[in-house]
């Protein structure tokens, strides 16, 4: 009986260390391909390099404007979170708490508008933002993401702000406060879980993106991160080294978000989806 146990821990430490390995590998591939030379890449796609080739991260920096692609990733990447987040927080509080057929209707139109493919509303975004003069502007990406996000992230929230006691806000009218002023003072607050897990979310959606930018953003001043990374895939040239050099750099301030802000995911999403 004990055998019996201790084989079945035993199968389970190997199976969690087989999905752990799963898991860990593409970093190690993103690793490795970012510190060989071509030779050794073509020679040997998964060994480890005999010599480290840190010239990769000079020469990829240098050649995709890998500082400026920086830039304007942050800098769309704070403007679509920070109104994703204003916008999103004040309209799922009123679709929450608004027990009326409007409220409803909007909430299933926001359902319905995430099931709206891209593709299919390509053609007419790009005419738009060119007759706004918004085509190859940090602005015009920036404004495509929040209409592409708003709609998932209201609906994400909306079941959080469920789960907060009405109870704290008739206090709070109770007591002289303004509606406006409850939302911040009170229910806002109290949001903190939901509202960082959709600013991680929002985050990487905006940061990873390729296929609104590639149709946005043409300039190569006004590439993202995302954009510069397709620099090294050419038409007869692919310089993976080099690539995958500048992928690793770009990992690092998504990395080092969801690090800081990850105890606040699993809470935000459970928390809201007990009444969804």
């Amino acid at each position: 009986m004990a055998g019996t146990s201790y084989m079945k821990k035993a199968l389970l430490v190997a199976f969690k260390c087989l999905v752990a390995l799963l898991y860990i590998s593409p970093f190690y591939i993103v690793l490795i391909y970012a510190v060989k030379s071509k030779p050794e890449l073509a020679q040997d796609r998964l060994g480890f390099p005999t010599t480290i080739h840190w010239e990769n991260f000079v020469n990829g920096v240098k050649q995709s404007n890998f500082f400026n692609a920086l830039w304007n990733s942050l800098l769309s990447t704070v403007i679509s979170v920070v109104v994703l987040t204003l916008i999103c927080s004040m309209a799922a509080y009123i679709i929450a708490r608004r027990k009326n057929k409007l409220y409803s209707i909007l909430y299933y139109l926001m359902l319905g508008a995430m099931l709206i493919p891209f593709q299919a509303i390509m053609t007419p975004l790009y005419k738009d933002l060119k007759a706004w003069g918004l085509i190859d502007t940090i602005l015009g990406f920036s404004l495509a993401k929040i209409g592409f996000e708003v709609a998932y992230t209201t609906i994400l929230i909306t079941g959080f702000v469920k789960s907060i006691p009405v109870d704290l806000e008739e206090a709070a009218v109770i007591d002289g406060t303004s509606p406006w002023g409850t939302f911040w003072k009170i229910v806002f607050p109290l949001m903190k879980p939901i509202v960082c897990t959709s600013a991680i979310l929002n985050t990487l959606s905006v940061w990873n993106d390729f296929q609104v930018s590639v149709v946005i953003l043409q300039k190569m001043e006004k590439y993202t991160l995302s954009l510069t990374q397709y620099f090294f895939f050419g038409k007869n040239v692919v310089e993976l080294g080099m690539a995958f050099a500048v992928f690793l750099l770009s990992m690092i301030p998504i990395i080092a978000l969801y690090l800081a802000l990850q105890r606040y995911i699993i809470s935000g999403i459970t928390s809201g989806a007990v009444k969804g």
